[in-house]
């Protein structure tokens, strides 16, 4: 019976989706126009740009010293620490999928390969600075969530950093060839679609659960931004249009930014499902990232926006 227990919630969300249909329409109909006024207009030339620089070959270009620095600081292997430099750069869940990828070829310990899906799986700039940066009506606060939330990374990874040294052999990941331009253009649009889609896909489907919701929750817009939040992350950041970029709601959408939302986890238990790795150390990197960040996102932002 217990591999049935989870058809519980469906069938429950699905009743729910029944006698709250209207609620529920709204919901998907409010986050579609999110979608359309904010992510998409921000979220694909931001996509397509880091595709871009991925296929020409910064990631190599910056994985010499800064990998070899960054493996010391968090005491993991050269390929741990390109995972986390590949995390904070491609956004959910690349760093998870990563660290996946070498807990399978054996490259990572487990013991490592859990401790790089604490730190290693967050935001990308793509995201921050394109969707915060434009709810805020501000680039500024999108530099200020990008960086505070690296720190929070960071942070982390230092909590995480153990005793023991990464196993004998890791090597770093196999740098892969830069492409041509003419191949490497058409390639980043295709696949920041695809991203793009697959945000908007979970904003629209938790949308629709945040309406349902919502006649039980009278919520002023604040709570109601975290509320989303702590379910979906793109939504959650677009529940902030409107806000003054005061350090408050800034420190609260650093919290959203670093916890990523239960979908960024039903994403990453999705990619770690055929391997050893626990996501117990995931969910708590990820609780400690959006504290954190939070933390460092209000004191910077009594410093430039008072």
């Amino acid at each position: 019976m217990k591999k049935f227990l989870p058809l519980l919630p469906v069938l429950a969300a699905g009743g729910a989706l029944l006698v709250l249909s209207r609620e529920a329409a709204a919901g998907a109909r409010q986050a579609l126009a999110v979608c359309a006024a904010t992510l998409i207009p921000s979220l694909l030339p931001f996509f397509s740009l880091a595709n871009m620089l991925s296929a020409l070959g910064l990631p190599e270009l910056l994985a010499g010293s800064l990998g070899k620095g960054l493996g010391r600081l968090f005491r993991v292997s050269p390929a741990g620490a390109q995972a986390f430099m590949l995390g904070l750069s491609g956004g959910y869940p690349l760093g998870a999928s990563v660290t996946a990828d070498l807990r399978r070829s054996g490259r990572v310990s487990r013991d490592e390969a859990e401790r790089l899906a604490a730190f290693c799986n967050n935001s990308g700039p793509g995201f921050i600075l394109g969707a915060a940066g434009a709810v805020f009506q501000r680039p500024a606060a999108g530099f200020l969530l990008y960086i505070t939330h690296a720190l929070g990374a960071v942070t982390v990874g230092l909590l995480f950093r153990g005793h023991g040294a990464p196993i004998e052999g890791e090597t770093a990941i196999s740098p892969a060839a830069p492409v041509p331009f003419s191949r490497a253009l058409p390639t980043a649009v295709t696949k920041a679609v695809g991203s793009t889609l697959a945000v908007c896909g979970y904003v629209v489907l938790f949308g629709a659960i945040v309406g349902m919701l919502t006649p039980f929750l009278a919520l002023p817009p604040l709570m109601r931004a975290l509320l989303t939040g702590f379910l979906e992350l793109g939504g959650g950041i677009a529940a902030f249009q409107g806000l003054t970029p005061t350090p408050l709601h800034l420190a609260c959408a650093a919290l959203v930014l670093g916890w990523g939302g239960l979908s960024v986890h039903c994403q990453t238990m999705g990619v770690l499902a055929d391997t050893d790795i626990s996501c117990a150390r995931h969910l708590a990197g990820r609780a400690l990232c959006g504290v954190s960040a939070a933390v460092y996102t209000y004191l910077g932002a009594l410093l430039l926006f008072q």
